[in-house]
């Protein structure tokens, strides 16, 4: 094994696994130390990617070079399309996936690269030299040397296991946590603190009655995350929906008194938005009943994961709410549910890069920083990763705003504003809903994917064609008129009011019930050949007939982007400007911002406090 490295990478989940993969694919040499070699990329709680606002996270990690949905395709079991009824700008897909398949893949992936080496160890303290970061420290008494760490520890750092009564010691069920290395970050004066999550029973799938159940389909056809060419399954499994029931919710509170949650034996926070059963209950005390997902976990298992189940109560009440259940009444449990209590380090303490602001070449990524989520972390570990390698380059950082990406609003919400539970990215935490549809992220970082060395020429030209297309294929609609002698009865099958005079298609076309789909079916429109695909359709249509409200966000988000064009000096001295309120003057001297758009979105600065900064900075 060398002992020097460019990068080293510490753990080898999905902020791991993204961040080794960036590093490398910019040429650097990358050791990526993981505990445990065959769980590398593991889905430690549901067999699933994407989401609401995470479908949307992975799309942008695929079009700028990152492999989590090449992954997620590969080991795909069933594809939908979540919010498909609302507006384009909340559709997002979720995947469900082999949960062995997906690390296989990963690991695969890893593998073939020749810039990443392994080694399986546990890294116990960091090393450092004139306040920069040079190396690792391992149980196995290793001292490894590179020029950026990248912390991705996960829940693994102190984690500890709480199943009712029982605690034990752990990472993962099953897997040692890391202990001394938050001690060791600490010593340099980087704060941490504690947040808790939790993970659902799994259950034998032969015990599970589906009939008693509503079986929940893929979409067909069946599509993919990634923007590449991957072989995509030819058949979906379907998962399964119940619910609670009073009964159940009644065998669950009788655990309450030895839930690790209600008696105070977990201090730190847990997720609002994926909470335990117990929370639920507690919550949400006027609800008779909870939906209950039953996913599978691969194609060659019979192991069920129940989501929305997850819960730290005694196994024995577990056992005994499930079999309450519809189709769970003879179900048998292969694994309990359990919370986990793990060290965290605020981010706030980070730049937008993910860098630490005071350990230089240390970088954080993940659940580390507070995230949720296996998307949230790879993201970050995708951007830790290319920031790490520009710095020790001597490059400029790789950031994206909030008008760029969903991956801009998580790195901003985590830096700027910080965390006081463990955050979760959703569509409505973004500003710019429309500009960052799922369906546009190789449009908008395909080109900064390329400046980064993480995507090809040929790549980038390929979207390049395909976005030329689509406004090919507007320009051929802009030609088309609406004759009301040839629409008229189309417009009366569809219930949609008539036309009185020839109008522009396009016009036409901004009616909620008309589309381009439809106009075919009906024989009204023929498309010529080379635009006739369904990508190209839909993504014309909805810059049609959303026009108004996209160059409108478009409008807004240059007008706040000249706000981040503003640099702030990291030494500022904001007590010495006394038109500043006391508690802007405090924050802004512990957050230090980047610039005045990151100043503004500082909980307690007020619009009066950025014209003060503003005001200054233009004498």
């Amino acid at each position: 094994m060398f002992t020097e490295y460019d990068i080293i990478v510490v753990g080898g989940g999905h902020a791991g696994c993204e961040a080794a993969w960036a590093a490398a694919q910019k040429n650097c040499k990358v050791l990526l130390i993981t505990q445990h070699m065959n769980n590398v990329g593991m889905m430690s709680c549901n067999p699933s990617i994407g989401g609401v606002g995470k479908g949307q996270l992975v799309r942008e990690i695929d079009a700028m070079g990152g492999q989590t949905a090449i992954v997620a395709d590969l080991s795909m079991l069933q594809i939908r399309m979540l919010n498909k009824s609302k507006g384009p700008a909340m559709w997002s897909p979720r995947s469900q996936n082999d949960r062995w398949l997906y690390t296989h893949y990963w690991r695969k992936i890893l593998e073939s690269n020749n810039n990443i080496y392994f080694w399986q160890d546990t890294v116990t303290a960091i090393i450092e030299k004139d306040q920069k970061v040079i190396g690792v420290e391992t149980k196995l008494q290793q001292k490894i040397f590179a020029k950026a760490v990248i912390i991705t520890a996960g829940t693994f750092l102190a984690g500890k296991i709480y199943i009712g009564e029982c605690s034990s010691e752990g990472g993962r069920i099953g897997e040692e946590g890391v202990y001394g290395l938050t001690e060791s970050i600490a010593s340099f004066g980087i704060k941490w603190d504690k947040l808790k999550t939790g993970t659902s029973v799994r259950l034998d799938g032969r015990t599970i009655d589906f009939s008693k159940m509503q079986e929940q389909k893929g979409d067909e056809p069946i599509f993919g995350f990634s923007y590449t060419e991957v072989k995509l399954p030819e058949k979906q499994l379907s998962c399964h929906i119940t619910h609670t029931n009073e009964q159940v919710h009644d065998i669950l509170k009788t655990g309450f008194s030895k839930s690790p949650l209600f008696t105070g034996r977990i201090e730190g926070t847990g997720p609002r938005y994926c909470p335990s059963v117990e929370d639920k209950i507690e919550r949400f005390a006027d609800k008779s009943s909870h939906h209950l997902f039953l996913e599978p976990e691969g194609w060659d298992t019979n192991e069920y994961y129940i989501n929305g189940f997850s819960s730290s109560l005694p196994y024995d009440v577990q056992a005994s709410a499930l079999k309450l259940i519809s189709g769970l009444e003879h179900a048998k449990i292969l694994r309990p549910g359990y919370a986990i209590e793990y060290d965290y380090f605020p981010p706030v303490q980070l730049h937008i890069t993910l860098e630490s602001k005071l350990l230089e070449n240390l970088y954080f990524a993940g659940q580390v920083n507070g995230s949720t989520g296996y998307e949230e972390a790879a993201a970050q570990g995708l951007m830790a990763g290319a920031n790490a390698v520009n710095k020790i380059n001597n490059e400029p950082p790789l950031i994206v705003g909030r008008n760029q990406a969903y991956i801009g609003v998580l790195l901003d919400d985590l830096v700027t504003k910080g965390i006081d539970e463990p955050y979760r990215l959703f569509t409505s935490r973004a500003e710019y809903r429309l500009l960052l549809r799922q369906n546009t992220a190789d449009y908008r970082l395909s080109e900064i994917g390329f400046q980064q060395g993480l995507i090809s020429k040929e790549r980038l030209e390929k979207t390049n064609c395909k976005y030329e297309k689509v406004e090919e294929l507007k320009l051929f609609l802009k030609g088309k008129s609406a004759e009301p002698e040839i629409y008229n009865s189309f417009l009366e099958q569809i219930g949609a009011s008539q036309l009185s005079q020839r109008i522009p298609l396009l016009q036409l076309l901004l009616r909620t019930q008309v589309s381009i789909d439809l106009l075919k079916e009906f024989n009204l429109l023929t498309l010529p050949e080379q635009l006739d695909h369904q990508e190209l359709i839909d993504e014309a249509e909805i810059s049609i007939k959303y026009k108004s409200y996209i160059d409108r966000e478009k409008e807004v988000s240059e007008r706040i982007q000249r706000l981040e064009n503003i640099k702030l000096r990291p030494d500022f001295d904001y007590h010495a400007l006394g038109s500043l309120s006391f508690e802007a003057r405090e924050k802004l001297t512990r957050y230090k911002p980047e610039n005045i758009g990151m100043a503004s979105r500082i909980s307690g600065i007020s619009p009066s406090d950025i014209n003060v900064l503003i005001v200054y900075l233009k004498k």
